[in-house]
């Protein structure tokens, strides 16, 4: 009897497992139509130091991480801005099921400091930036994984700093003041 609720237990286990939907994460699926390179904060193709990660929900102000971070491809100079196909599990949404997905990517280090997050990056001044999110059907099990199609291009950006938003907001203060 023991045995049995074991068995039964592995079994369904397994088999919750087997129905969480999952898409291929990848920028670049020429057989897809998908071509979004992503550029760095200074107009060249993402590479070493470069990471991008999956976010994933069922609305697309519902975005939370998914997967693991994966750094830009290196291996060759054309392959640069792109990151090599992952496939990326989304608890909660089973297969066949619809989710809102996008990409989002930082640089891992700037000024001294290591950033091991988008939102580490976002909130610690660092270089960000992300797609907006596109509405796919999850497959996953006996359904090949969904690629990214409608994943648009997009270039990281530097958080301005303090002392460069005090300046500008100088500057407007000073432009109202002549009106």
């Amino acid at each position: 009897m023991k045995n049995l609720l074991v068995a039964s237990a592995i079994g369904l286990t397994a088999i919750g497992a087997l129905a969480q939907g999952q898409f291929n994460f990848c920028n670049r699926v020429l057989a897809s139509g998908i071509d979004a390179i992503v550029n760095n904060e200074l107009g060249a193709p993402a590479a070493a130091g470069y990471f991008a990660q999956a976010y994933a929900g069922l609305t697309a102000d519902s975005l939370s991480p998914v997967g693991s971070a994966v750094e830009f491809r290196t291996d060759r100079p054309d392959r640069a801005g792109y990151i090599n196909p992952v496939p990326v599990t989304v608890p909660g949404i089973d297969v066949g099921k619809d989710a809102y997905v996008a990409m989002r990517a930082w640089k891992g280090s700037s000024g001294g400091q290591v950033f091991a997050s988008y939102e580490d990056a976002l909130t610690k001044g660092g270089v960000y930036g992300g797609s907006g999110a596109v509405k796919l059907t999850l497959g996953g099990g006996t359904v090949t994984p969904t690629d990214l199609v409608g994943l648009q291009a997009f270039s990281m950006v530097p958080e301005p700093s303090a002392l460069a938003l005090g300046v500008l907001g100088a500057a407007a203060l000073l432009m109202r003041r002549r009106s």
